[in-house]
């Protein structure tokens, strides 16, 4: 059986596709498939995805799939997975060789469900912007129970993980959903008793200055509606007494998250009502302005650990100065 389905969603990326499909086909791990899904290119990529083929019959399994976009493209990926673990990696970044090594290695030492890595932001020429280390100060093996800290510390990228092939049994991401990781990744961290982790950067995602995400729109209103569907789960789940780590999930995703994308959101009547439904879900949830300024990640203040001028927008915001905002950002 493999050992890793490296599920690889494809979409008008003739530029970067090369060096991802190479970062995989090369990894130290043998025992792994590479599904790359083409989702309705319309540039060079599907040529370049069948001379990979061509060239790794062994590890590359190509699928065309009409345009539905990167949470249909996965669930499509899934639905033709066979290894004991899955993950994801986006087809304009790339990884270490030794990724899936170790990471696999870590699930067996440890019986985990999820490992998780360390990932860098890179610019186009490869030049790292920022490193993005995801649970400090925590042991290599991570039992839930005592650490269950991590469910609103941790980012929820799909990406920088691998997961038991099991836990998508009924769970797929959602289609047509912005921020589909915050919704499905928690749901799926709730069915689990044991993490591993790796401090090593293994994964390389790539800043692209013309990527969707540089676009702000309404839509970012997926954010709260994934936390919602994630509380539906937390109340359903076997950790549904950790009220703490629950609110300080919907401080950091649904306030924090929010308002760092709320920021960016040009037009003056989308970003009305956009704050409108964050202050309706802030009351709703009765989480006090106290409470969010003193939310800490790590075991550190949350705030206080962000670039200045991130910190003087959220106090403007949070003390009731929107119109000042529109004038720093």
């Amino acid at each position: 059986m493999m050992k890793i389905s490296v599920i690889v969603p494809v979409y008008n990326v003739e530029n970067y596709l090369e060096k991802c499909l190479y970062s995989l086909v090369n990894q130290n791990l043998q025992e792994i498939e590479i599904l790359v899904i083409n989702d309705g290119s319309t540039d060079n990529s599907q040529k370049i995805i069948e001379v990979f083929q061509s060239k790794f019959p062994q590890k590359i399994k190509a699928f065309t799939n009409k345009n539905g976009g990167l949470s249909d493209a996965r669930n499509f990926g899934i639905e033709r997975a066979i290894g004991k673990f899955i993950a994801f990696v986006d087809s304009d970044d790339y990884v270490s060789v030794t990724m899936m090594e170790e990471m696999y290695g870590l699930a067996k030492k440890h019986e985990a469900e999820i490992v998780i890595c360390n990932l860098q932001k890179v610019d186009e020429n490869g030049i790292v912007t920022q490193k993005l280390t995801q649970i400090p100060n925590l042991p290599e093996k991570i039992d839930l129970e005592k650490y269950f800290s991590v469910f609103s510390d941790i980012s929820y990228f799909a990406c920088n993980k691998i997961f038991k092939r099991e836990l998508f049994e009924g769970k797929r991401f959602q289609k047509g959903m912005h921020f589909e990781d915050i919704e499905l990744i928690p749901h799926i961290l709730l069915q689990c008793k044991t993490l591993a982790k790796t401090d090593a950067f293994h994964y390389q995602y790539l800043e692209r200055s013309n990527s969707i995400s540089k676009s702000h729109t309404e839509r970012g209103l997926d954010i709260l509606k994934a936390v919602k569907n994630v509380e539906f789960a937390f109340e359903n789940s076997e950790y549904s007494n950790k009220k703490t780590e629950l609110k300080n999930f919907q401080i950091l995703e649904g306030v924090y998250t929010f308002l760092a994308y709320l920021a960016f959101v040009k037009e003056d009547e989308v970003y009305q009502k956009m704050s409108s439904e964050l202050k309706k879900f802030i009351k709703e949830r009765k989480i006090s302005t106290f409470e969010i300024l003193k939310y800490q990640r790590f075991g550190k203040n949350y705030l206080l650990s962000l670039p200045l001028k991130k910190q003087v927008y959220y106090l403007l915001y949070f003390f009731g100065f929107e119109k000042l905002i529109r004038k720093i950002v």
